[in-house]
């Protein structure tokens, strides 16, 4: 075996390691999709937004109360709601809300944010007016809701009658509906007010403007705003595309057949070509490796082995040369 034929056998065993370290790669697995960001929702059954002046100081008290306000994910309950105002029927609590059912949730996951708000047979009292109901309601739902994918909804409904300062109330479409009392005062309502965009949505089924002026229990006037059943949602971010794992560069796979293609061995050394691990060329994945019993260990292991055992032919043909010319 002349010195040419030992060097083209060693160039092959080298380029066997080289193949394979090439198509490490794409071996890699794919990278696991991203959880979307959270979304947000909130109910309220009521809100108050009030100013009442008093008789006797000349002074403004704030009426600023909420029952069952929540932010996703929560839920709450509860069928009444007093306050204690200074200066106020004596120092007795104050009586805003009773209701048979008053009933906000607020719930959020990675598909959809969802708020929604149940009040039933409901009476609302403001400071002054003890006896007559500011207004007084059946049933109202509202409902907000945000899912991955889709347009936001937002839906406000009023159920039965609605009284307010004692009359009952035939809602116009056109706009806010005025209820004026005299002696009494004045409040506006707007019914059913929904808002969407491409990624929120808002109902509120009762808004009211009030301006009344009880004169009794030493209040002069009361002027605001309440809301009644409102629910709010904000759509969750979708979940990021999965990238694809990388791919072996070039047309040919990547793979190559090295110095095993250049000239005959002689028989004595080893045919080393690279391992690819398929015909098209590509790297086996990580399902095919679990398969058989293999890890992402095995390509280095077996260039490792190619190498030594060309090593160890050419060691043998040199030290057979060797006894020969001996």
């Amino acid at each position: 075996m002349n010195s040419n034929t030992f060097r083209r056998a060693a160039l092959a065993a080298v380029a066997a390691p080289v193949a394979l370290f090439a198509a490490v790669p794409a071996q890699a697995a794919p990278a696991t999709p991203a959880i979307g960001g959270e979304g947000r929702a909130s109910a309220v059954v009521l809100r108050t937004g009030l100013d009442v002046s008093l008789l006797n100081k000349s002074v403004h008290v704030p009426l600023k109360v909420t029952l069952n306000e929540v932010q996703a994910p929560a839920s709450a309950e509860k069928t009444a709601l007093t306050v204690n105002l200074d200066g106020v029927a004596g120092g007795r609590p104050v009586s805003v809300l009773r209701a048979d059912v008053a009933t906000a949730n607020a719930t959020v996951d990675k598909n959809k944010a969802e708020g929604y708000t149940n009040l039933a047979k409901a009476r609302v009292h403001v400071p002054g007016l003890p006896l007559l109901s500011l207004i007084e309601v059946e049933k109202v739902t509202s409902k907000a809701l945000c899912e991955v994918g889709k347009e936001p909804v937002a839906e406000s409904n009023v159920l039965g009658h609605v009284k307010v300062l004692g009359k009952k109330v035939t809602f116009s479409a056109g706009g806010p509906t005025r209820v004026a009392v005299p002696g009494v005062g004045e409040v506006s309502l707007d019914l059913s007010s929904t808002e969407t965009t491409s990624r929120t949505a808002a109902a509120t089924a009762l808004r009211l403007k009030v301006s009344v002026n009880p004169l009794d229990l030493n209040v002069a006037e009361v002027e605001g705003d309440i809301t009644l059943a409102e629910a709010t949602c904000g759509t969750p971010k979708a979940p990021k595309t999965p990238e694809k794992p990388e791919q072996p560069g070039g047309s040919d796979g990547g793979s190559t057949d090295g110095g095993s293609t250049g000239g005959d061995t002689g028989g004595d050394a080893p045919d080393v070509k690279p391992q690819t691990g398929s015909d098209a060329g590509k790297a086996p994945t990580t399902a095919n490796l679990a398969e058989t019993g293999g890890s992402s260990t095995t390509p280095y292991l077996a260039g490792g082995a190619a190498l030594l055992l060309a090593i160890g032919a050419g060691a043998t043909v040199v030290a057979r040369r060797r006894g020969s010319q001996g």
